[in-house]
Parts: structure tokens; sequence; C-alpha cells
């Protein structure tokens, strides 16, 4: 076995769940990887499996009682802590998911979670319908937007009788997302990438609006791909068809206008801007405070332009925005026809340094699909026609051209 986690910490926290069977395995695997496992167990979880059994496949005493304080010169759950290069809870109930997101430290594995600052994932467990509760939801969102990384929950049959989503991540599942985070290739460490997605809504009332038909699907493909490898990503997003990706920071922003503001204020620490976002051009000149009554068989809007995002970048940096050291900007061009024309005249009037463009009306791209097409264009023109793939698989091949045309290979991020 590939001794891929040689010099690597792993905590594994293990919770009151059925599926900390589980863990023993996650366990074995993480050892045969190389890894120095330090099991931390709750009350709970030592009623389903015995700490002998994790202390004799770890090859070190099981944590768990925040008082068993077995070395003198040691407070125990500060030293595992520190020690930590990652944390992993697995199985996490909702009970310790409530914890984290709220601060509470009442056992040594909660107590250790609030003292290491090192990576956390989490790998969720537990019934359908705890899972799809608002509050587990609200917590594991609070979760996300602190970094934590998650293992997503399997779907099948249930201990608890029911079919559904809820059931631990198999343990190889598990252990690939932590080699990802410990020995993957992360090309964008040390980087501060800026993503927009979503399509903007401008309000004519209360409860009517324009927008588009953005799903923000492939924003947060972009920004799931500069998390994983490595970039620290800011995702400001506007109407999305579902949320926004875990381990990201998220800035909220409906309209254009708001949209504007969260991204001019965040460029001068950003490195790479990529604007995949649907922004409305035209806004209603009048927004009415109540709700519009009907009137007339026919009614009239009047509309005014919003500003133009991508423009604003490439103006701020040609006024020397960041003393000349403005990030690398990507823009986004969906088209219905001459796409290759339309976005080089994109490119050119927008300053931008990539466009990357699409034809909409193909099968298997633009807006609400899992897959794209897109062709990557620079100053040069045509660099590269992508063929129909998943987005995510797009954003990868995306973040390559990024890195190569930026000269990221090899070189150090702005201090």
């Amino acid at each position: 076995m590939s001794k891929t986690l040689a010099g690597r910490t792993i905590v594994l926290g293990i919770t009151g769940g059925i599926a900390a069977y589980k863990a023993a395995t996650l366990c074995s695997r993480l050892v045969s990887y190389g890894a120095d496992v330090r099991v931390i167990m709750t009350e709970g979880a030592t009623k389903f499996i015995a700490p002998l059994t994790l202390q004799t496949l770890s090859r070190h005493p099981v944590a768990t009682d925040t008082f068993d304080e077995r070395d003198a010169a040691k407070v125990q759950h500060i030293d595992l802590a520190d020690a930590a290069d990652l944390v992993v809870v697995a199985p996490a109930t909702a009970n310790i998911i409530a914890k984290m997101a709220h601060g509470l430290a009442d056992d040594m594995l909660s107590t250790t979670l609030l003292a290491t600052t090192a990576p956390v994932l989490v790998a969720p467990a537990m019934n359908v319908h705890m899972l799809a509760h608002p509050a587990v939801q609200a917590n594991l969102g609070i979760l996300a937007d602190r970094g934590v990384r998650f293992v997503e929950s399997g779907t099948g049959q249930l201990a608890c009788g029911y079919v559904g989503k809820g059931r631990l991540a198999e343990p190889d599942e598990i252990v690939a997302a932590i080699v990802g985070l410990l020995a993957g290739d992360r090309p964008l460490a040390g980087r501060k990438v800026l993503v927009t997605a979503g399509g903007t809504v401008e309000r004519l009332d209360p409860v009517r609006y324009i927008t588009n038909d953005s799903s923000g699907k492939m924003g947060f493909a972009l920004a799931e791909a500069a998390r994983d490898q490595g970039a620290d990503v800011t995702l400001v997003c506007a109407r999305t068809d579902a949320p926004p990706p875990p381990g990201v920071r998220v800035v909220k922003a409906e309209s254009a206008q708001e949209m504007l503001d969260a991204v001019m204020q965040r460029l001068p620490e950003a490195d790479a801007v990529v604007k995949a976002a649907a922004v409305a051009d035209y806004r209603p000149v009048v927004r009415h405070a109540e709700k519009m009554k009907k009137g007339p068989d026919k009614l009239t809007l009047e509309l005014e332009r919003t500003t133009d995002i991508l423009q604003a970048i490439g103006e701020w940096r040609r006024e020397g925005g960041a003393a000349g050291r403005g990030p690398f900007v990507v823009g986004f061009a969906a088209e219905t026809n001459d796409v290759e024309r339309n976005a080089l005249d994109k490119l050119r009037r927008k300053g931008c340094d990539l466009i990357v463009a699409n034809d909409v009306t193909r099968e298997g791209a633009g807006f609400g699909t899992d897959t794209n097409v897109v062709s990557v264009f620079g100053a040069e023109g045509l660099l590269e026609s992508m063929p129909l793939q998943s987005k995510r698989a797009a954003a990868e091949r995306i973040w390559q051209w990024v890195r190569e045309r930026a000269g990221w290979n090899g070189e150090a991020p702005r201090s």
C-alpha cells in the first residue's frame, strides 16, 4: 500500500450513530496509507463500537473523556488539536454538527474541534428527515461558510428503515477526500479568487422582477474546482437553482448593483476574478414599494442601463488598481449566434484576459444543464474549443488556462 499520507496526523472524531462501525474501516485504511491516526470518541459512539477496537487499529489510546488527562505535561485536547493536520468527523451526527456550528464544547471531541486550527472534514450520517430539517441545513450552512469541508451523505437503505439520503459515505470515499485535501495537487494554494454566479434580479415591486435563466451551476463548478485546488474562494451569487457549494465564502447579491458593490469592494484582494454570473443589462427606472395593481390592457415599463461589472473591473485595472497588480480577469459570454466574433469583441472592449463563450442554443450547453460546451478565447483569438462535458470538467480546464496565462505555474502568490 502506498504511504500517501505518511507524516500526516489525522484526528478522527467518531460520534454516536449506527454508522460508527464504519469508522473502524476508515481508521484502518488511513493507517495503511501511512497516517498517524488519533481517535476521539463521544460517549454515544462507545455504545456502538468499543474504544479498544479503535485503539488496536490506530495503535494509540482512544480519547473519550475531557477530564481523563493521562500526561500531566500536556492538556490532552489542546495537544490533539495542535498535532492535527486534519480533523475528520465520521460519522457526524446532527448533535455534533449543531455543537460545531454554535461553538459548544462539552466533551472531548467538541472541545478539540474548538481548539484546532487545522482543516476540518465532516461526513454527516443521520435519518433522511433529520438531514433535511431546516435546523440541520442551517448548521451545515454555517460550517460551510467557515470553510469546513464535507463528504456528502449517500442515498440508500438507512438503519432506521427509511430509504433516502443520510447514509454515511463509504470509507474509501472519505479516504479519497482526505487524500485530496492532504496529498492532492493544489496548484491554486495561496491564491484568492472571486467568482460570480447565478442570475441577478431587478425588482418591479415586492413580488415581481426581471431576471434570466441562469442556474448558477457553471459559477458553482468554477468555485468548487478552485476550492479543491487550494484557493481561498469568495463566491458572489445572485438567484440560483441550488445552494452554493460548501467550503467557500458566500456573499449574496440579488441585483446588478448589489453584485457590483460586492465585487468592487473585494477586487483589491483578489488574484483572479471569474465573472460567470448572468447580470441584467437593464433595470426598471421605478421600483414600486407596494405590489402593482392590475391596470390597463397594456403596460409600458421604462428601463435604464445597469453598470457593466466586467467593464468596471477592466476600467479599475486600467486606472492602476492595486498598484498595477490587478487580478487576472475571466469573462463569460453566453451567445446565440456569431460566438467567436462576439466573444472577441467583448474581450477587447472590456479588457479581459480570457473570455469563455458558449452557444446557449446548443443541446447540453448553457443555462440549467449539468454539462456545457465552451470555447476559451485570448487576445490572439481562439485558444481551445472544448467538447460536451460536465461543467465541473470544463471548470477544471478553465483554471488550467488561468494558471498558464497568469504565469502561476511555479510562481508564488503575491503577499
